[in-house]
């Protein structure tokens, strides 16, 4: 599923280079439940992109759903991403202007997939998160909870093997949190891959298969 080997990431910052992530070695299997935790600055972020295709690797090699994806082109990598992995971030990155239906839809439109198979699956998305009667909000009439909920249909409509949550209730009440934390682990026990990462220990500990990482090593 997963296979990080070696994995370096450096950032120039002026005269100092910094040295995110050294030698990570992480392979995280089909439909596991893993929570990378970690101080301010350790290095989750850097590694949470580098599994996301959203960032490249200075060195090392990762192989996704058996695809070395280090070479790949940005439009293949895109392509990759779309079509294997689902995001959740703590800052909901919802469109303003688009409704909740019409957010959840947005990667089937740039996916090309024809508009009767789009509107079919935005309607089975939010109504499995609990918001049908949501469809034509737009994210001003929405709770924080409810935009969360948003955005996991959303991870969800391309039915990616892989999610990956950052700070998922960051923004959250508790009662809020614990819900979204339900559906995300729900997703889990039907068989998708689940990498949850958090500064907050309560909350990884909820992951069967924990992971720390500090000074960009892994502990």
């Amino acid at each position: 599923m997963i296979q990080l080997e070696r994995i370096h990431r450096y950032f120039q910052v002026g005269e100092h280079t910094v040295h995110a992530l050294n030698d990570i070695n992480l392979t995280i299997n089909k439909s596991e439940y893993v929570s990378i935790m970690g101080p301010s600055g350790s290095g989750k972020s850097t590694l949470l992109n580098i599994i996301a295709l959203l960032d490249r690797p200075s060195s090392g090699r990762y192989v996704l759903n058996n695809l070395d994806v280090i070479q790949r082109s940005d439009d293949e990598l895109a392509q990759i991403r779309r079509e294997n992995i689902g995001f959740v971030f703590q800052f909901f990155h919802v469109i303003p202007r688009l409704t909740a239906a019409e957010n959840v839809e947005m990667p089937m439109i740039l996916a090309g997939i024809d508009s009767s198979e789009r509107k079919r699956r935005v309607q089975e998305a939010l109504a499995s998160v609990s918001l049908e009667d949501r469809t034509h909000h737009k994210p001003n009439q929405l709770s924080g909870g409810q935009l969360q909920r948003v955005a996991i249909a959303r991870a969800m409509i391309m039915r990616p093997e892989v999610v990956l949550a950052d700070e998922p209730t960051g923004n959250l009440d508790s009662k809020s949190g614990l819900e979204i934390m339900a559906l995300l682990e729900n997703l889990n026990k039907q068989g998708v891959t689940l990498i949850m990462i958090t500064h907050d220990q309560s909350l990884g500990n909820r992951a069967p298969r924990r992971i720390r990482i500090v000074d960009g090593q892994i502990e």
